[in-house]
């Protein structure tokens, strides 16, 4: 076996796809029943319906080099692209919609549409540079200086309290403080402001798309690639040491740093040891997966026709409440994450039945159960929501990590998302993919680019492998076909 990979989430299989198209024995091992980690999805309560367990808006999934190279569309997964990226009801003003037209997004918000154009297209124009700039290992000069000169400055500035006198009106600060709350951490900050550019101007780029049928689609197209090319996949086969691995030439691993320390034991050096030990988790996800008899009722019906909306109220609202949360304390009215996945896929619907996914954000390692909380802030922009309610699970923060033991304490993000951690991630390194052990390699959201569903951290993981462990310079062609290695130069 030349490689062996731990974890099947997106990174794991992202890797997994490069190591074996580049002619490889590539195993992949995960704990659970299925592949996919972040990305499965299931029935729950009818057999008819299909719920998304983790992810289930996959902006990246679509602006990504990765994804843009293995071609999802191709392999037959068709990525649903709504009218609306995403919708932020607000108490006392209009919702606010950003639709995937720019100009339409623009003309609603009135007086402020053109500060919102101002501030968001000329990101639009340097999209796929941008993706690949913020979506980097981040140790190499940007290749984009446009990208760049565009991107840093907006950052900087929604980073800031002076962000929201942009504008007049309340409706924009709240579009963009909803987006920057993605970032899982206190606000206004750095990675606030850098995730509410790139989340914010996608939306009017390749917009927020749903896989049609499901985000395991997704996962399914990954691996049937990986066994095309001879790559073999173990479910329920959990690797608790790394010397069940010790085999293979290279390992993968697509996980936390705190489950790298229970592999790897005292054969990491103590210094190092000590680093990833005083790597820091972030505020946690809680999640009720709802069975709901009819659309949410918004109080503005234009809110339908987005898959995704943030609740929190104003930007005021949605700060206070997450820096509460990055603080350890639980806010009465928490953010709040909802997707309608048949606004854009109707098909995920049947007569009187349909899926509604939600989660809040919650202080880490956080025990309640979030359904009350959730469901309160539906009832307070959609009036009538409980009324709809056919089934609901709830998932708190600690079954989270029961779930997938890389969401320590519930954080989804693989670590807290903070200027010094993501320069830092898992530790500070020239390549911060390779551990101290010979062959040994960290591909997580625990390193760069960081959290969500993109595969760049396998993709870069699997470069560096491909490199130093078996001489190979060049990437494989991952488009639909047989593999051409030397086909793209080293990225």
């Amino acid at each position: 076996m030349d490689v062996a990979i731990v974890g099947t989430g997106p990174n794991g299989l992202a890797a997994g796809v490069v190591l074996a198209r580049a002619g490889l024995t590539v195993a992949l091992f995960e704990a659970g029943s299925t592949p996919g980690g972040g990305l499965r999805s299931t029935t729950l309560f009818d057999s008819e319906v299909v719920h998304d367990i983790c992810s289930a808006v996959h902006p990246l999934g679509a602006a990504s080099r990765f994804f843009r190279e293995f071609d999802l569309g191709a392999r037959g997964v068709e990525m649903c692209v709504p009218s609306a990226s995403y919708a932020h009801p607000l108490d006392d003003a209009p919702a606010g919609i950003a639709f995937h037209s720019l100009d339409r997004t623009c003309e609603r918000l009135g007086r402020d549409g053109a500060r919102w154009r101002r501030l968001l297209e000329p990101l639009v124009r340097h999209s796929e540079s941008i993706a690949d700039l913020v979506l980097s290992d981040q140790r190499h000069v940007p290749p984009h200086v446009l990208a760049a000169a565009a991107l840093a400055p907006r950052a900087l500035l929604q980073g800031s309290p002076l962000a929201n006198r942009l504008f007049t009106e309340p409706t924009a600060p709240a579009l963009l403080a909803g987006v920057a709350a993605h970032s899982l951490g206190r606000l206004p900050s750095l990675p606030g402001g850098a995730v509410a550019m790139l989340l914010g101007h996608l939306a009017h780029a390749g917009g927020w798309p749903v896989p049609k049928g499901g985000s395991q689609r997704i996962v399914d197209a990954m691996v049937a690639d990986i066994k095309a090319h001879g790559g073999t996949i173990h479910t329920g086969t959990p690797i608790e040491d790394l010397r069940e691995v010790a085999s293979a030439r290279a390992v993968l691993l697509n996980v936390s740093p705190t489950v790298l320390l229970d592999l790897a034991g005292s054969r990491l050096p103590t210094r190092y040891r000590d680093r990833l030990a005083r790597f820091r988790y972030g505020p946690a996800s809680a999640k009720v997966d709802f069975l709901v008899s009819e659309p949410v009722p918004w109080r503005d019906p234009e809110v339908r026709a987005a898959p995704t909306v943030h609740l929190g109220g104003g930007h005021r609202e949605i700060a206070a409440s997450e820096s509460a949360v990055q603080r350890g304390r639980r806010p009465a009215n928490p953010f709040v994450l909802v997707v309608d996945p048949t606004a854009a896929d109707p098909d995920r619907a049947r007569p009187g039945k349909r899926p509604l996914w939600t989660y809040c954000h919650v202080p880490n390692g956080d025990p309640v159960d979030p359904t009350e909380a959730i469901t309160a802030q539906l009832e307070r922009f959609a009036p009538g929501f409980r009324d709809t309610v056919l089934a609901s699970r709830a998932i708190t923060a600690p079954e989270f990590e029961t779930y997938n033991r890389n969401y320590v304490g519930g954080d989804i993000a693989g670590g807290a998302v903070t200027v010094s951690q993501m320069l830092a991630r898992p530790t500070l390194s020239v390549d911060p993919y390779a551990t101290p052990l010979r062959g040994v390699y960290l591909c997580s959201g625990s390193t760069p680019p960081g959290p969500s569903v993109h595969g760049m951290a396998g993709y870069h993981a699997a470069r560096n492998v491909l490199r130093k462990e078996f001489g190979i310079r060049t990437l494989p062609r991952l488009q639909p076909g047989p593999p051409v290695n030397g086909a793209e130069g080293m990225r």
